[in-house]
């Protein structure tokens, strides 16, 4: 079965160490990632922010001061999935060290989680829910040859 387009954009804020965040996010794997979590089509902005940035976007739409990993701004679910994805960089790397997994391992479990978000799956809505989107997650990594996430 054919997976979902994507009409994807990929964007790099001012970002510490923006190489190493580049070299773990290329174009084609930001893509296998998405389209492997998808539905449906869909239309994503992925963009890779500062501590700052991150924080300024966490304060002003979920009311949060501080920054955390990956903030999803969805538009519409059907017949296409329309979204923002954003993941700050410091948070992403700081994590992944802690977890002891790769930049891109993290990164690669972030834009899975941050497209099912897109698509109405909420893990902070119910035990149930959360148990089913860690589920996919998981099968989804699975999928990509990447492991698990928990």
């Amino acid at each position: 079965m054919a997976l979902p387009t994507l009409d994807l954009t990929l964007q790099f804020g001012d970002v510490p160490y923006a190489a190493r965040h580049r070299a773990a996010l290329p174009r084609a794997f930001v893509n296998r990632c998405i389209r492997s979590a998808l539905a449906h089509d869909a239309e994503m902005t992925v963009r890779i922010v500062d501590a700052e940035e991150g924080q300024a976007l966490n304060s002003s739409y979920r009311k949060k001061n501080y920054a955390t990993n990956v903030l999803t701004f969805d538009y519409a679910q059907a017949p296409m999935v329309m979204a923002d994805l954003v993941l700050c960089a410091p948070v992403v790397a700081t994590e992944a060290k802690e977890q002891g997994k790769s930049l891109q391992e993290h990164y690669a479990h972030l834009l899975i989680h941050g497209a099912l978000h897109a698509q109405g799956y909420d893990h902070e809505t119910s035990e149930k829910d959360a148990i089913e989107m860690e589920t996919l997650e998981m099968f989804i990594m699975a999928s990509l040859g990447l492991p698990c996430p928990y």
